[in-house]
Parts: structure tokens; sequence; C-alpha cells
């Protein structure tokens, strides 16, 4: 950190507390050549999420989007919305640890789905029927089929 009064690069941290609710923390230094005091603050740099989607565009992961899709397919269900947001909590974390900046919508699907399957049965074939676009009664029944082959080897 360069003292602003004598653009000296190295200074000592004398004091160091969380500022704005933890948001950033506020730190007193010292310079180590002219001894004068400044205060500096530090943030969590946050790097946005890219979502690519099957038609090649981009945009902005928007948790709201994610968790406004889970609870449509836990619709009558006894999922709670804590359930779900902290379904989407997870997700969400799991994509900002990737060291990816660009997720694929594919792979936010299936992470969904996992999360779902693990929640609520039914809602995680109503996610999947829209999710992998069902054609037909034979790609839904296979789906259900393999949930059942699961159950049975429980």
């Amino acid at each position: 950190m360069k003292c602003p009064f004598c653009s000296y690069e190295e200074s000592k941290v004398i004091d160091s507390r969380p500022a704005d609710d933890g948001e950033r923390i506020r730190r007193r230094r010292e310079c180590i050549k002219c001894g004068k005091r400044f205060t500096t603050y530090e943030i969590i740099e946050s790097v946005p999420i890219i979502v690519v989607k099957k038609d090649k565009s981009r945009q902005v992961f928007d948790r709201q989007k994610l968790f406004n899709g889970m609870i449509k397919a836990c619709e009558k269900r006894p999922v709670t919305t804590d359930d779900i947001d902290r379904a989407v909590n997870d997700i969400e974390l799991q994509l900002q640890n990737s060291l990816d900046r660009e997720v694929t919508s594919i792979q936010i699907g299936e992470l969904a789905m996992e999360k779902l399957k693990a929640i609520d049965d039914v809602a995680y074939v109503r996610f999947a029927s829209v999710y992998r676009q069902f054609r037909d009664i034979n790609t839904f029944m296979q789906e259900l089929n393999k949930l059942l082959e699961k159950e049975t080897n429980k």
C-alpha cells in the first residue's frame, strides 16, 4: 500500500476492525519511511458469474431466476421456501467457488435437478420435464423409471 504522503510502498498495519456491518475492513496503517498514519479500506472483490445460454448468448447469473424456477417446480408440494433458498444458496456458492467465471445454463440446470432430487421427487420430475424438454411420454417414463430403480435399490 503506497503512502499518500511520501509514496513509499511499505507500511505496517496498526489496527484492523470491521466496517459497514462486516462488508469491509478498516485498517490504520503507518508508513515505514515517514511515520505518518493513514486509513485504508479492504473489500471483497465480487466477480459476476456469466451464464452461457443454449443459444450461446451470455447473461449475468440471476439467483432470483433460479429460485423462481425451483419454486414453480415445488408448487403444491410439501417443500418450504427455506429449503429452496438453501438449495439456491448452495448452488450459487458452488458456482462462486469454482474457478470458472462462465458456466453453462446446462450446468446450472443439472445442479438444480440434483438439489431438487434430494428435496422432493415430484418437484425434480417437474423441473426435469421443463429443463430436459421431454418430447413425448416415453422420455418422461424413462426418467420416472430411473427414479423408481433408485428407490428400489435403497
